[in-house]
């Protein structure tokens, strides 16, 4: 699942991304709100992490210009502790949770995890995706092949869930890295990707996932 992160406290940013990467979210942060809005109007977000404060367009405007283009992924706020007007002003807008700071990064991530299981895919979609011998569980993200359970790192299996979720479609590196890594820097990556579906080739067999020279990859439908 992909989360769009806007804070402009860059070293707040990071903790967070950290955090939630290594319960396989993908994350990209976004330290300016004009850049934010943007991004989230061109590209599909699981959910948003929205600070209020924030350079070129506030928290507020960004939630509301959203509800008003009929965006629909759930928005959790970050708010300053004991300003109450800001909560009531956020839910008014289309907020659907918020955090007051300072917070506990487990608080956040039970948050995170409640509003998914509520408006997002995992409520929306197929729990149980599968291709040939290999089946996921995209709730307890078990994976399973020939009826026994494989290994996956948290990176190997993101890699696995999106590919199979765009089964029959053909992901290039620099999708694969937004979704994936939170990250659009394909010169920097790209072995990464490589590297990670050679170590998904492997537990999984050689024929899961298809190479298109010069496209990317995919799995076949």
């Amino acid at each position: 699942m992909h989360i769009l992160l806007v804070e402009d406290q860059e070293k707040l940013a990071l903790n967070i991304q950290k955090y939630l990467e290594i319960e396989t979210y993908a994350v990209t942060v976004i330290h300016d709100g004009r850049d934010a809005y943007e991004r989230a109007m061109s590209q599909p977000f699981d959910l948003i992490i929205l600070d209020i404060n924030l350079p070129g367009m506030d928290g507020f405007a960004i939630c509301k210009e959203l509800r008003e283009q009929g965006k629909k992924m759930p928005i959790l706020m970050l708010t300053a502790r004991g300003k109450r007007q800001e909560i009531i002003q956020g839910l008014n807008l289309g907020a659907d949770d918020y955090l007051p700071k300072p917070f506990d990064l487990e608080e956040l991530l039970a948050r995170v995890r409640s509003l998914l299981r509520r408006t997002g895919p995992v409520a929306e979609q197929r729990v149980e995706l599968s291709a040939g011998s290999v089946h996921i569980d995209t709730n307890t993200r078990e994976v399973r092949r020939d009826g026994k359970a494989v290994d996956l790192a948290p990176k190997e299996y993101a890699l696995l869930e999106f590919l199979l979720r765009g089964k029959g479609t053909v992901q290039s590196r620099t999708a694969i890295l937004e979704h994936v890594w939170g990250d659009r820097d394909e010169l920097l990556f790209s072995q990464t990707v490589d590297v990670h579906v050679a170590y998904l080739r492997r537990k999984l067999g050689r024929d899961l996932i298809r190479t298109v020279p010069g496209k990317g990859y995919f799995i076949p439908s």
